[in-house]
């Protein structure tokens, strides 16, 4: 008895623990993605000297959205490994071989890694958004230091 509500403990700190880890790198990826475009729409080609330091200023904070594309997947996964293991520790506890129990946990599991998907996807698409307008605003630059030049 006692070891079936430390499983159930375990099983809602897995859920809430990933899901919550999850959550949060959506929120973080959407707030660096706001904040950058509001950014590169207040950046002025005259502030800046060098290219490289356009380029520093650009790319600030853009490698934690590719991060966290490259690794909400693997959270997910995380997850869903956890709630295969407690599904089927739970069913070697009870010892009986119940289709709808297995089915059911291995179902849940999944929904990890179906979060884990819905935060990588428009991670990796507000980076590649981003990067390619930070190579615009480059663009722009080289273009305005060489009308500066001539």
């Amino acid at each position: 008895m006692e070891l079936t509500g430390l499983m159930a403990y375990a099983e809602q700190a897995i859920d809430y623990g990933v899901m919550g880890t999850l959550i949060l790198m959506s929120i973080v990826t959407v707030w660096l993605f706001i904040e950058r475009m509001m950014f590169y729409k207040t950046v002025r080609m005259e502030d800046y000297s060098h290219r490289d330091e356009l380029e520093l200023e650009l790319t600030n904070n853009i490698n934690v959205i590719s991060a966290i594309g490259a690794n909400a997947p693997y959270v997910g996964l995380l997850g869903t490994v956890f709630g295969i293991m407690l599904t089927f520790y739970t069913l070697g506890d009870v010892g009986a071989v119940d289709a709808k129990k297995i089915m059911t946990g291995l179902a849940l599991a999944l929904k990890a890694t179906a979060m884990g998907l819905i935060v990588a996807i428009p991670a990796i698409i507000a980076y590649t958004i981003t990067l390619r307008k930070v190579e615009k605003i480059l663009t722009k630059y080289d273009i305005f230091t060489d009308k500066q030049k001539s």
